[in-house]
């Protein structure tokens, strides 16, 4: 899968959009700290500019590095889901481009995904010093994300689409999307139903049931 990481991440670094596969469904990613970047991505894919994009970690022992706060609670639901299907909100010193923040606060979600494409380019990623991307999902604005290897291919076929990262052996996705936990106050707050169950990420929080 080399050669294939390697394409994506010259184009990544050109300021390109590429395409990839996590477990659940399939990405959008450009690179987070360039405005022209996540420009094109905004406009290929139709998204609004206030809405905020998820950008993808390679782990917790990255986020420091981004300047994003991981407190106690919150690293608990990272030891235990971390990589998965799960997308925590957490507070930021900034850094990124407008509109990859969440909120006025610069919260930003973060995904760490368990699909080894998503994961060996965010590793890639991060060994060159480029990283992170977007996390969003590979879809047009108002219509479902691709969820599988054809409706990903279609809509990378389409002219000036994105880059479609997806060596033909690696598997594909499946499943409910991620879980989108806010967890930068006492309590976590699921802003989007997912993959993870409400009561697990209770118990993750409260440090019970990690294993």
């Amino acid at each position: 899968m080399t050669p294939e990481l390697d394409e994506a991440l010259a184009r990544i670094e050109r300021g390109e959009v590429v395409a990839y596969p996590t477990e659940t469904l399939y990405g959008l990613g450009a690179d987070a700290r360039s405005e022209a970047a996540v420009g094109r991505l905004r406009a290929w894919k139709g998204r609004e500019a206030d809405a905020p994009l998820s950008i993808l970690v390679e782990g917790a022992a990255a986020l420091e590095g981004l300047g994003l706060s991981l407190p106690a609670p919150a690293r608990r639901l990272a030891d235990a889901l971390w990589p998965g299907p799960l997308t925590l909100v957490l507070r930021a010193r900034g850094g990124f481009a407008d509109g990859v923040a969440r909120r006025e606060d610069g919260a930003v979600g973060v995904r760490c995904s368990s699909h080894p494409v998503a994961a060996g380019l965010a590793q890639r990623l991060a060994r060159a010093g480029a990283g992170p991307i977007t996390a969003t999902s590979l879809n047009r604005s108002g219509f479902p994300p691709a969820g599988d290897r054809g409706e990903a291919r279609a809509l990378c076929g389409e002219p000036g689409a994105p880059w479609l990262l997806d060596p033909p052996d690696a598997p594909e996705p499946g499943g409910d999307a991620s879980t989108v936990v806010d967890a930068t106050g006492p309590t976590p707050r699921v802003l989007r139903e997912g993959a993870v169950g409400s009561d697990r990420i209770a118990a993750c929080w409260a440090g019970e049931g990690a294993a």
